[in-house]
């Protein structure tokens, strides 16, 4: 066997290995069009067929407002496709620099720091904050996103894995760090699988009495809750309580980049210790200008906000009534249980392939093997006339394929 072939083997196994545990994943080829959300078309070899989106994290659908998109496309035109470089290499664009005062406005914070993705502000911010603090231990949820997991690795810290949301078990681990000792408490908000959220406050309760930072990530929450959509801390009333606010623009904001807002001390130790930050070209003019407008249009505007929180209870409702298993959740996230990884991958093709509906199966390692599910968010534009597709598609799908309801009424209803 030539060398060649040796190495594509490791490959080819690896990808085979996914495959055999019902992991392997399989993308949809999909075109939105501005004005048609969350209707799109699916590009397949046997041609164009379209689409509902219901797993969309553009929560709001920012993505296609006009001004978001007018403001991307007139300053492409202005300033070119590219940034240029990196931000210490001529890559400071002004659009970006606006962009960070309105983050750090939204979070009433000194400054705020733009990254690439909300990946690499998680996993730079966190590994950068801690490696700066002499000794620090990192104290994180368990549930925390890759992301944050990644950056907590790359600290090269001690750190202690606290059970989610279980306050008892970090004051626990807070009390054997004893107060002396530098901590950094990293969690979320809104958890984007089963759509539960943090006990804030308590958090912030056991971090000063401890002495220990803060660093929330609010990434699931950020254009969707608070007076200007500031997240959860800002709804909460705890925002000025965080010590730093870890946020996304691809989500809610319906744009590209991740971020982190802080004291003005906090951002400028980042910006100029972060790798990821220092060594990677800067958004793109357009996207950052995209951006700031949307996150200036979601500080001033509730609209999307109430009709997508009046839409999520809406689609709930009609779930539930279906006696379709869904996780009670208080927040915008719908989980619709299936337990089986096969099946659930079952579920999402014959949605997609009998009823024009797309729903991305969430297998393991993103969930817990035993808790495969269908992970459903409407946004403001999923209106009655969808919802009510959608409840009728899963009853058949469900049936179909002999997956449990929770009413039998609606079991025997759909038969």
């Amino acid at each position: 066997m030539s060398r060649r072939m040796t190495y594509q083997r490791f490959f080819a196994e690896a990808v085979e290995a996914l495959k055999a545990e019902r992991r392997y994943r399989v993308f949809a080829d999909l075109e939105r069009v501005v004005g048609r959300f969350p209707h799109a078309i699916r590009h397949t070899p046997e041609g164009e067929t379209p689409v509902v989106i219901w797993c969309s994290n553009d929560y709001l659908g920012m993505g296609q407002h006009a001004d978001v998109v007018e403001a991307m496309a007139t300053t492409a035109r202005r300033m070119g496709a590219g940034a240029g470089g990196t931000r210490n290499i001529s890559g400071t664009h002004h659009p970006i620099v606006q962009l960070e005062g309105e983050l750090a406005d939204l979070h009433r914070k000194d400054a705020a720091l733009v990254f690439t993705s909300g990946y690499v502000s998680n996993a730079t911010g966190i590994s950068t904050i801690a490696r700066l603090i002499p000794d620090c231990l990192i104290l994180s949820d368990a549930l925390n996103h890759n992301s944050m997991i990644e950056g907590v690795r790359a600290a090269g810290r001690d750190k202690a894995i606290f059970r989610h949301n279980d306050l008892e078990h970090l004051e626990d681990l807070l009390r054997r760090a004893g107060k002396e000792r530098p901590k950094l408490i990293v969690f979320e908000s809104v958890y984007s699988m089963d759509g539960d959220i943090a006990p804030i406050g308590r958090i912030c309760d056991l971090a000063e009495r401890w002495g220990a930072m803060t660093y929330i990530d609010e990434v699931h929450a950020v254009g969707l809750y608070g007076p200007r959509g500031a997240g959860v801390a800002e709804r909460d009333g705890e925002m000025g309580r965080i010590d730093v606010i870890e946020g996304t623009l691809a989500k809610a904001f319906g744009c590209l980049g991740g971020y982190i807002a802080a004291d003005g001390a906090i951002v400028d130790a980042v910006r100029s210790h972060a790798p990821g930050f220092i060594f990677t070209t800067t958004l793109p003019p357009a996207i950052a200008a995209a951006a700031a407008t949307s996150v200036r249009h979601l500080k001033a505007s509730r609209a999307e906000r109430e009709r997508h929180q009046h839409q999520v209870a809406a689609t709930k409702d009609a779930l539930i009534a279906a006696g379709l298993p869904i996780l009670d959740t208080p927040t915008h996230i719908v989980p619709l249980m299936v337990r089986d990884p096969e099946l659930c991958k079952a579920a999402s093709d014959r949605l997609l392939d009998v009823h024009g509906l797309y729903i991305q199966p969430i297998n393991y390692p993103t969930v817990p093997r035993g808790t495969e599910r269908l992970r459903i968010t409407p946004t403001p534009f999923h209106d009655a006339d969808l919802i009510a597709g959608l409840a009728d598609a899963l009853v058949e799908v469900w049936t179909h394929l002999g997956l449990p309801f929770t009413a039998t009424q609606a079991r025997e209803a759909a038969e």
